[in-house]
């Protein structure tokens, strides 16, 4: 098999470049690297575009300067830490216009899967990617420049207080302890307090990292607020923060795709979490990626090829398999406007006939 995208670690340095034959030293090592799918050149997928939701480049600068911030917050701790958020500030702003500029002038919507990379720290990229659903879900519900700015930010650190908790225990690949899980609870506290204190940085902030795992029902912490007490950038970040951590490998779990992550959103929506976030999430986000091999109720299978916007559930696929047998000439299927036939699952194991990889 041949490699249909580069494969990049967290500077940005390629580990296997596009059009290099894959080896089995080459699969180790990518395993070893925690990176569980690349893309691969065959003739079943042939003229599909896989688009990066945020350039590669856009990426890497944006995580190394949350990096940076984290880092030094870490390092100064408290108080000094305030003094590193404070002068931040203005790096911190220049990631959200430059999301934000990326995510309003792209018409696609976003892909979970497209961005394949090796990194040291799940925690940065965690941010990031919190910060990019947060951003697209707040555009989808129509908010303002400067709601825009304060929500993205408080994204950004949302998961600031967990600079004070022990990495051991965040990264346990075992279950947490009753002792280690309320550890783990108090970065909500600690990032509250962290944030209160700053000038320079709205109050709303701090507000994102105290609220963020509340829920609508009052069984989220640290307090246990209902419905219209958590604020409406907290209800934002809190989907954007589960999805992520639903759709990321951890030490302790591999990752969910999309369409199943988000169906476990929808089981709390109204419960646990908003609605109109949910939906708003549902609209940005392509449930099947592109490149994907989907099952349909008619005992039919098909890549998908491109996304409909406002019905992310129903994508254009190549139908390349009828009824068990592999087809000679695969057809084009727009899901949007054949309502009879839904995707009923996904065939993440699928080998196509050697005829059909290049």
């Amino acid at each position: 098999m041949v490699m249909a995208t580069t494969v990049y670690n967290v500077r940005g340095h390629a580990l296997i470049q596009q059009n290099v034959a894959i080896t089995e030293r080459m699969i180790r090592r990518l395993q070893e690297l925690n990176i569980r799918y690349v893309y691969i050149e065959d003739a079943l997928s042939n003229g599909i575009k896989v688009t990066e939701s945020v350039p590669g480049k856009v990426r890497q600068e944006a995580v190394a300067n949350i990096e940076s911030v984290l880092s030094r917050i870490n390092e100064a701790k408290m108080p000094r830490s305030l003094n590193v958020i404070e002068e931040s500030a203005r790096q911190l702003k220049s990631i959200i216009d430059v999301v934000l500029k990326e995510v309003k002038g792209n018409d696609e919507l976003l892909t979970v899967l497209t961005d394949v990379f090796s990194y040291d720290s799940y925690v940065f990229h965690h941010s990031f990617n919190v910060t990019l659903y947060t951003l697209s879900i707040g555009i989808e519900l129509n908010l303002s420049q400067k709601q825009l700015e304060e929500l993205g930010i408080g994204a950004i650190l949302h998961d600031v207080g967990k600079m004070l908790v022990s990495e051991e225990v965040l990264m346990k690949p075992g279950r947490l302890t009753e002792e280690e899980f309320v550890e783990v609870q108090k970065h909500t506290e600690h990032g509250f307090d962290i944030l209160r204190k700053l000038q320079t940085i709205s109050l709303l902030v701090a507000h994102c990292a105290y609220q963020h795992h509340e829920r609508l029902d009052g069984s989220g912490y640290p307090r246990g607020l209902k419905g219209e007490d958590i604020h409406p950038y907290a209800k934002i970040i809190a989907v954007a923060d589960v999805f992520d951590a639903m759709t990321s490998n951890r030490v302790y779990r591999e990752a969910m795709l999309p369409h199943e992550a988000l169906e476990i959103l929808y089981a709390g929506s109204g419960s646990l979490f908003d609605p109109n976030v949910i939906e708003a999430f549902r609209r940005s986000v392509a449930i099947y990626p592109n490149g994907m091999i989907v099952e349909l109720n008619d005992e039919k299978k098909g890549i998908v090829t491109s996304q409909n916007r406002g019905v992310t559930d129903r994508p254009v696929i190549r139908v390349i398999e009828e009824k068990g047998e592999e087809l000679y000439a695969p057809y084009e299927l727009d899901l949007s406007t054949e309502l009879d036939k839904v995707i009923t699952g996904f065939d993440v194991d699928y080998e196509p006939s050697p005829s059909k990889i290049k």
